[in-house]
């Protein structure tokens, strides 16, 4: 619900939609916003665009850094409730005010983006305008940049839904102005969505509504602030596997028919030569302690869910040592298969301590791909991470056979 609105410009209807959410983000979104401007001028000047700042009601300046912003292209800030608060609390506004102007194409950018170019406007645009209906971005990554993506977001949505999408949850996305009502109505919305969920919901609704998914090669790293990906993995995590859970639950009848995965078409194949990604630093020791301690707290639970097999095997891994630690994909597949289906039985309070169980299994599964990989290249490293996308469409009838009814 949109709380706040100003439209200064008495912006009506438009072809374009580019969207900044934020919550506090005064020191980023004036350079965002212009360099968007530059890009919608060079690359669409004849279109109608407007730059929409989607905020939280931030106290620190944002708007009037926002409306301060050195480009011509009309502005329109909304705003939630002071007290609500989450990236998809934000977008939902979007998809509200998106459904009035109806604009051909949005683009959604974050805003604390330090690389940014004018360039990457039509990157993520032009696929619209060619037929797409929703695109995710390729950026170049290293290959321990954005492990939950790499370890669960990118193989679980693979095998459920049939569709190659490497960078489903990047943050930044571009889709057909008419998708906004179909966000709007889709199943599964929930506070888990409001949170940090949405990007990895909005790639479950365009997957799931058989509308054309393009991935646009942006040749470039995605530089932010700095973030260490461990300090908040807590309420992240449970948003993503809470999203994409519940997701799981409200299109059984769709990914139970989808036998194996098909590549999604490409954007800027013949583009700009590709930078090389910033190092990623990992101190897998210290997660190998942390998946360790995970036993202490969550050995029970994860006794009641999971296979006697799996469980087995999680006791072999655990008696590893660092040196020759291994956490093999079959066993990282079917303990996330175990897992979803007991999500699927669980109360809501249940639910939440499944969730956090999973912490340390996933950070068992970070170190054994540390180990894996840490002699290759980003390349090789990529080549693994396929191959454990196949062992999950293998092991798919799997999670079919032992689904709740």
């Amino acid at each position: 619900m949109i709380a706040v609105e100003e439209n200064p410009q008495g912006v009506q209807q438009v072809d374009i939609v580019v969207a900044i959410p934020t919550f506090n983000e005064a020191a980023f979104i004036g350079r965002v916003a212009e360099i968007v401007g530059q890009g919608l001028r060079a690359h669409y000047p004849d279109r109608l665009s407007v730059i929409i700042n989607c905020d939280n009601a931030s106290m620190d300046g944002t708007r009037d850094v926002f409306f301060h912003a050195l480009t011509d292209v009309p502005r329109i800030y909304l705003s939630t409730e002071p007290h609500r608060r989450g990236k998809g609390a934000n977008l939902r506004m979007l998809f509200e005010k998106i459904t009035a102007l109806n604009p051909h194409a949005v683009l959604i950018l974050e805003a604390d983006i330090t690389n940014l170019t004018p360039m990457w406007v039509p990157l993520f645009l032009e696929p619209i305008f060619r037929g797409a209906a929703y695109v995710t971005p390729l950026y170049m990554r290293h290959k321990y940049e954005s492990t939950l993506t790499s370890a669960i977001v990118y193989p679980m949505l693979r095998c459920l839904y049939g569709r190659r999408v490497r960078q489903p949850d990047a943050g930044d996305c571009a889709f057909r102005g008419d998708m906004a009502a179909g966000f709007l109505k889709a199943a599964a919305w929930s506070e888990a969505v409001e949170g940090s969920g949405i990007d990895v919901w909005m790639a479950g609704v365009a997957l799931t509504s058989r509308a054309p998914v393009w991935q646009t090669i942006i040749g470039a790293p995605k530089k932010h602030r700095p973030k260490d990906p461990f300090t908040q993995l807590g309420s992240r995590f449970r948003h993503v596997l809470a999203a994409l859970f519940d997701q799981m639950e409200a299109h059984a009848d769709f990914w139970k028919r989808v036998k194996w995965s098909k590549p999604t078409a490409l954007f800027n194949l013949d583009g700009q030569e590709m930078d090389s990604p910033p190092l990623v630093e990992i101190n897998a020791m210290r997660l190998h302690q942390r998946f360790l301690e995970g036993f202490r707290e969550y050995e029970a639970t994860w006794r009641q869910v999971l296979d006697s097999v799996t469980m087995n095997k999680l006791e072999e891994i655990r008696r590893m040592p660092y040196e020759q630690f291994t956490f093999p994909s079959q066993t990282w597949a079917t303990l996330l298969f175990d897992t979803a289906c007991a999500y699927r039985r669980f109360t809501a309070a249940e639910r939440e301590r499944l969730l956090d169980s999973l912490v340390p299994l996933y950070l068992g599964k970070v170190v054994g791909f540390v180990k894996r990989t840490e002699r290759l290249s980003v390349q090789q490293a990529e080549d693994y991470v396929e191959q454990t996308c196949a062992i999950f469409e293998e092991s798919k009838p799997y999670l079919v056979e032992r689904w709740p009814s």
